[in-house]
This record gives C-alpha cells, structure tokens and sequence, in this order.
C-alpha cells in the first residue's frame, strides 16, 4: 500500500488517503476529489493529468518513457520533477508518493 500527499497549487496539504499496488495516480486522484481533468480518461493524449512529484520521492518512480516526455512539454507549469499521473501506477515497493496539483492544465485535444 502507498500512502499518497495530494498538495494544493500552493503547496498545503489537501488530502492523504491509501492506494492499492497497481493503482493508477490518476484513479487515485479522481476517486478522492482532485481537481485533475484526465480529458483523455488516462489513455496518454493529453497532459490534463499533469503533477508535480516531490522532489524525495521522484526519482523513486520508473522514468517517464518518450511518448510522456513529449506531453510533458505542452503541459502548464512544468518543472523537473513533472509527470502525468495517468503513468504512475502505485507499488508494493513505493511507500509514501507526495504529489501537487498545478494551477493550471491545457487541454490541446479539444478544440
């Protein structure tokens, strides 16, 4: 089980709840009220599911593959540690993930 930090834009605490090895972060996210839209439902063709992993626990998690690096570059407010959290998918080995929920999202599947 991993215990997930959901933190505001502004870096308050929001929300600490449990998931389930092979969760996916975004699963996670929606079934506990976070503000991530996922317009593509998590099927990597969009970056509305964008997140900020802290910086402890980001060089945890498998590295980002091509096809997330180059959605990752349309994402707002992307920083080094970004990712997509229709690609992290909880573990047995992954204790604890602290992420936070950017202010903003773009959407560049709709038009």
């Amino acid at each position: 089980m991993t215990l997930v930090r959901f933190h505001k834009a502004d870096g308050t605490l929001d929300r600490e709840v449990v998931a389930e090895p092979g969760q996916r972060l975004l699963d996670v996210a929606w079934a506990n009220g976070q503000p991530l839209e996922g317009a593509c439902e998590g099927v990597m063709a969009c970056s509305t599911c964008h997140v900020i992993v802290d910086a402890a626990d980001f060089d945890r998690l498998p590295p980002a593959g091509e096809e997330e690096e180059d959605l990752l570059d349309i994402a707002a407010a992307v920083t080094r540690t970004s990712r997509l959290a229709c690609q992290i998918l909880m573990s047995e080995t992954l204790e604890t993930l602290s992420v936070r929920i950017p202010t903003a999202a773009r959407n560049w599947s709709r038009s």
